[in-house]
């Protein structure tokens, strides 16, 4: 169903993914899944189509008069197509693993830079998920002008897709993906490269390939075009992550060669315990609490709050925005983790705003 003209008016929510691939039609069949009517276009006319055929899409094509778009092209291309859909009156949003250049080279109060931290080995369409964000971080990096509506919507969506949002400013998103996901990839790839090679010696080294070498390489599996705009992008975080990386190993590799057990165990737990207190999901609803804040009616001030809850580690599951009619000021609604609630609460008081926090209703 390719004609503008047969869009059903009546879909309750109406959003276009650009850029149909493995990310781009996932979200396209959580945002179905969700109950919005999705229009997609990709820069391979086949690759849209496929989309359709799985089921991301509803119809191929632009829709003009999508509320939602989401940007989901290599990096490069992020801002030219933001602008576009911009230019219709949209919230737009990305899915890029880079933020600084992007969120600088688009620079509109609507556009609400994002990722997803969540991916597959699959490629394209056919590998895309509907629950591929349950329980997955997803970043947003909103700056002083962007428009507060646009990020409360795309906080909610992205929520609406079963993902846990982080608000991060586009530098430090850059800084600390390049740790966690940039480096982690090219190490995946290298070691990979390495028993590739060793295979060529001995046939059986990539026959013993069990659990722990296919966790830790999983990620080289996937489309390495991506990755050529990322590693260009964000250069100088993944240079400093990859020197940081490079003394660890030589850390490790000395307490190795000296047959130093008690430093290696140590290194060893530290390790088993960081993994094991990486963050979870969601509480259940009865362990959530609202913290509202009365804030200027002005661009800025929600990422302001949301940045200030990141920094001191408090997860924000929903986000609202109030305005209040005939006063030049606003109120946020965050519902956070009920044993956070009073922390939150009074550190954004300390910071000169009014702020509260109350059980949910």
């Amino acid at each position: 169903m390719n004609d503008l003209e047969s869009v059903d008016e009546h879909a309750p929510r109406r959003a276009q993914v650009v850029g149909t691939g493995l990310i781009g039609s996932s979200v396209g069949l959580a945002l179905r899944a969700a109950g919005w009517f999705v229009s997609g276009t990709d820069e391979r006319a086949e690759v849209a189509d496929t989309a359709l055929a799985v089921g991301a899409l509803d119809r191929v094509g632009d829709d003009p008069a999508a509320e939602l778009v989401v940007v989901a092209v290599p990096v490069g291309s992020v801002p030219g197509v933001a602008r576009a859909a911009l230019e219709r009156g949209a919230v737009v949003t990305d899915v890029g693993s880079v933020k600084s250049p992007v969120v600088a080279a688009v620079g509109h109060p609507r556009f609400v830079g994002g990722h997803p931290m969540a991916g597959s080995e699959a490629l394209g369409p056919e590998g895309a998920r509907a629950d591929l964000f349950d329980g997955a971080t997803w970043v947003l990096t909103p700056t002083a002008t962007t428009d507060p509506d646009a990020h409360a919507m795309v906080h909610g969506v992205v929520r609406s897709l079963g993902a846990d949002v982080v608000t991060l400013s586009p530098e430090d998103h850059d800084r600390l993906v390049a740790t966690v996901s940039h480096v982690p990839h090219l190490a995946a790839a290298a070691l990979m490269g390495l028993a590739s090679e060793r295979s060529e010696e001995h046939a059986a080294v990539l026959r013993l390939a069990a659990g722990g070498f296919r966790d830790m390489t999983r990620v080289a599996a996937g489309d390495p075009g991506i990755w050529l705009d990322i590693c260009a992008d964000n250069r100088d975080a993944i240079l400093e992550v990859l020197d940081d990386l490079l003394a660890e190993l030589a850390g490790v590799r000395a307490v190795v060669a000296a047959g130093d057990a008690d430093a290696l165990g140590g290194r060893l737990r530290a390790a088993q315990v960081a993994r094991r207190n990486l963050p979870t999901g969601a509480p259940p609803a009865e362990e959530l609490a609202e913290v509202r804040v009365s804030i200027p009616d002005r661009p800025g001030e929600l990422a302001a709050v949301t940045t200030l809850a990141t920094e001191l580690g408090i997860n924000v599951y929903d986000v609202e925005v109030a305005h209040l009619a005939g006063e030049q000021q606003g109120r946020l609604i965050l519902v956070v983790a009920a044993d956070r609630a009073e922390e939150l609460a009074g550190r954004l008081s300390v910071d000169g705003r009014h702020a509260s926090a109350h059980e949910l209703a």
